[in-house]
């Protein structure tokens, strides 16, 4: 029975009044950097428009080039720039990252960061962030288009047909449903691969070194070798580890993978020996194959794919150029995501999504507040706190975290009330511990 005691909504007028709440959050405090000219980023390699729009909103200085640098040029360039973003062409060595005097932080638009020697990075102080996740949907889509393409034996029908050749054929040309999907590594992209794969009538098995809940009706299996003997399509997306290199080599391609199926890699270029690939499709073991990544890619787009000619000759074998995430979606994304955390790493110090540095965070500082931020990037051993807190010591710290990786260690404290005219003497006292990588203060 309804409750005929309830009051209906107050109304202005007949119209009913949204109810108001007397909280009011505090507007963020934009923040100044301490000792710092003008922000200058360079993206290479043609980091989407996204990234380069969101760093242009903060007035930041930025320089563009639609390809990868090397050698002298990229160090040229590298010396007074703050932040740099990369793709996967790019190599930010130890050689080149010890040029980098005023570089605090480095965005890979791209899934990996194999490409920089995150060591020496975190050694200089330099926050790295990529994007893990944003080009899973791309890749996955494409694996789909790679099995349905093998299936059918489109490449090589393709490839007649510009030739002029017309071979009507259905001989070991099949639908995919019904057949067995192998995916080995079962992360975001193994993941959704395994919702598209079931919606097209797959059966869906992977292997992990981790124990995963499965999504829809997948199955995980023990071991890589019970996968290789059950799939009629295997599919890699695993990262590029040590355990990783060859992973996938004559022994797992001749002696446990059925005759007849299907490889796709569109992980890492090392995860599977290419010889042994090439040697499995001309003797017809394999019956077609998908390669996106390669041990040595071209540093550039051009007639530089000459690496691997035991490959041009393989049947039935599809050959693209690191494209699983290039698409406008991803790289729409990607920009975004990478762009937004470096932003927040460079205006406000936090440093979650970092892959080689302590990942922390302080609540932002209200506007009107007189307070100052310090980012005490410093080396981790015994004693630093105390130091550190021995010169905060005569403040007031409203707020401060600290975390540790490795060799590294990330102080983020928020002191209330110091005059601007002692910024300095504080600047110089943190950054004259011994301990002291790299140091900012933000107000």
């Amino acid at each position: 029975m309804a409750d005929t005691n309830v009051l209906p909504p107050p109304t202005i007028n007949g119209s009913e009044r949204t109810r108001r709440t007397s909280f009011r959050e505090a507007k963020p405090k934009v923040l100044r950097p301490f000792d710092t000219a003008e922000v200058k980023i360079l993206l290479l390699e043609n980091v989407n428009e996204t990234a380069v729009k969101s760093f242009q909103k903060q007035g930041y200085q930025v320089e563009t080039y639609s390809k990868a640098l090397v050698g002298d040029e990229l160090i040229q360039k590298i010396r007074d720039v703050h932040v740099i973003g990369i793709r996967s062409k790019t190599k930010l060595t130890k050689e080149v990252l010890n040029e980098a005097h005023n570089l605090l932080a480095i965005g890979c638009f791209c899934i990996g960061t194999n490409q920089v020697d995150l060591q020496t990075a975190a050694k200089k102080g330099i926050a790295v962030f990529n994007s893990p996740f944003s080009n899973s949907r791309s890749v996955a889509e494409l694996v789909i288009g790679e099995i349905i393409t093998l299936a059918r034996q489109l490449g090589d029908r393709n490839i007649e047909m510009h030739q002029g050749v017309w071979n009507k054929v259905s001989k070991n040309c099949y639908e995919i449903r019904g057949k067995v999907l192998g995916i080995i590594g079962y992360g975001h992209i193994g993941a959704q691969l395994s919702v598209l794969a079931e919606s097209m009538g797959m059966s869906v098995y992977f292997y992990d070194v981790l124990q995963i809940m499965p999504l829809g009706t997948a199955k995980q299996v023990d071991s890589l070798e019970k996968l290789l003997s059950i799939s009629d399509f295997v599919s890699l997306h695993v990262p590029e580890l040590e355990e990783t290199k060859n992973m996938i080599g004559e022994r797992e391609i001749m002696g446990y993978m059925k005759k007849g199926s299907y490889l796709l890699n569109n992980a890492r270029g090392t995860v599977i020996h290419l010889p042994a690939l090439a040697q499995a499709l001309q003797s017809g073991h394999l019956a077609g194959a998908a390669v996106d990544v390669y041990p040595k890619e071209p540093a550039g787009n051009g007639p530089h794919f000459t690496d691997y000619p035991e490959l041009l000759k393989c049947p039935n074998l599809i050959l693209t150029p690191h494209i699983g995430g290039s698409t406008e979606e991803a790289q729409r994304m990607i920009g975004i995501e990478v762009s937004s955390a470096l932003v927040r790493f460079i205006n406000e110090g936090g440093s979650i999504g970092a892959v080689n540095f302590p990942e922390i965070d302080l609540r932002a500082i209200s506007e009107g507040e007189n307070t100052v931020r310090v980012l005490y990037i410093h080396q981790n051993i015994p004693g630093v706190l105390r130091e550190i807190n021995e010169i905060f010591g005569n403040h007031n710290v409203e707020k401060q975290y600290s975390d540790s990786k490795g060799d590294i260690a990330y102080v983020m404290a928020d002191i209330a009330d110091i005059a601007e005219e002692n910024l300095e003497k504080l600047y110089l006292a943190i950054t004259s511990t011994n301990a002291n990588i790299k140091s900012r203060m933000l107000y």
